[in-house]
């Protein structure tokens, strides 16, 4: 007869100290992420934590530290950046014995949501965009001690650290990419005036630049990086008298609202209109033909934020990590039809 689920035992701390050839009080400190551990004595231990699947009571590491043990990410718009977002912070947090909790913070309640977390004792708050540029949040949380970090913030000095990606070289490489292809009546789609969509507007008018293309004024549209201004924006662009060959919009969701309003207008894709997008998101790949894309390092971007929230030493000043984007190239982008 099988145990209950309750009665089943759990590995001790005593047993994988032994099975690491440690003392417990080293496993205790591996598990505290302390720093004095010796490299190879701390491998040990998580191989040894990993083979018995030893899961430390994080009830008692609370009780043991000034800690808690738990890092907070908050959103505005539940979408799939933050799906991707969470992935990585997940994965970073589990394997610093952490546990991420997830809340949405809608404006107007930055009070109410920081003194929620100031109650959880987070041992620090992840800021996701659009909320990473809320300062009335921001505020909020450092009137309670609240140590945070910022996901793609807008330009200026914060007091916190952050982590971003480079918008402008990402849309820079892009255009670069489709004027490599002839194109040279290239569109542009933009998301408004958030920092992202301005930087990989500039990206965009940097590449043409470089080539020596004159920008049209008429080829750069305005959208809110939701699928219907994309539409809405292509289906004006293609009804120009020298219509674009290209069309690059700031998300891809925008890209995608470009792509069908091509289908409905009878422009091939991409034998007629070569369609680009940014984010890589899961759409990218489902829709016919497959989205070009700028791919965002999202997992890796929120696994940084954790690793920043995790250092116990405050640096002088607040760190800035900027990783790398990869340019995705799919069936939607060609070259340039023949005239």
């Amino acid at each position: 007869m099988k145990p209950a689920p309750s009665a089943i035992r759990r590995p001790t701390i005593k047993e994988v100290a032994k099975l690491a050839g440690v003392s417990f009080k080293t496993v205790a400190r591996v598990v505290n992420q302390e720093p004095s551990v010796k490299p190879e004595m701390r491998e040990a231990v998580l191989r040894a934590m990993k083979m018995l699947n030893y899961s430390p009571n994080i009830s008692a590491r609370q009780l043991r530290s000034d800690r808690s043990f738990l890092i907070a990410m908050l959103f505005d718009i539940a979408v799939d950046y933050l799906a991707r977002a969470q992935a990585g912070a997940i994965a970073r947090c589990r394997a610093a014995g952490y546990h991420l909790i997830v809340e949405e913070a809608r404006r107007g309640a930055e009070v109410e949501v920081a003194e929620r977390l100031k109650a959880l004792k987070v041992d620090g708050v992840i800021l996701t965009p659009p909320v990473s540029q809320r300062e009335t949040l921001r505020e909020a949380l450092r009137e309670r001690g609240l140590r945070y970090v910022l996901i793609s913030p807008e330009e200026g000095e914060h007091a916190a650290p952050s982590v971003s990606m480079d918008d402008r070289r990402a849309a820079q490489e892009m255009t670069e990419h489709l004027i490599g292809l002839g194109h040279r009546d290239i569109a542009f789609i933009s998301g408004g005036e958030r920092r992202a969509s301005r930087e990989r507007r500039a990206g965009y008018l940097a590449a043409l630049e470089t080539a020596r293309i004159a920008p049209r004024p008429e080829l750069q549209a305005v959208g809110d990086f939701l699928f219907r201004s994309g539409e809405s924006a292509a289906r004006e662009l293609l009804k120009l008298p020298r219509r674009p060959t290209a069309i690059f919009a700031a998300n891809d969701g925008m890209a995608l609202g470009a792509m069908v309003a091509a289908a409905r207008l009878g422009v091939s894709v991409p034998q007629e209109l070569s369609v680009a997008g940014f984010d890589d998101s899961p759409t990218a790949q489902v829709v016919w033909p497959q989205l070009t894309t700028i791919r965002q390092p999202l997992a890796d971007m929120s696994a940084a934020a954790v690793d920043l929230l995790l250092q116990r030493e405050e640096p002088e000043s607040p760190a800035s990590v900027l990783l790398d984007f990869q340019l995705v190239k799919r069936d939607s982008v060609g070259p340039v039809p023949a005239a």
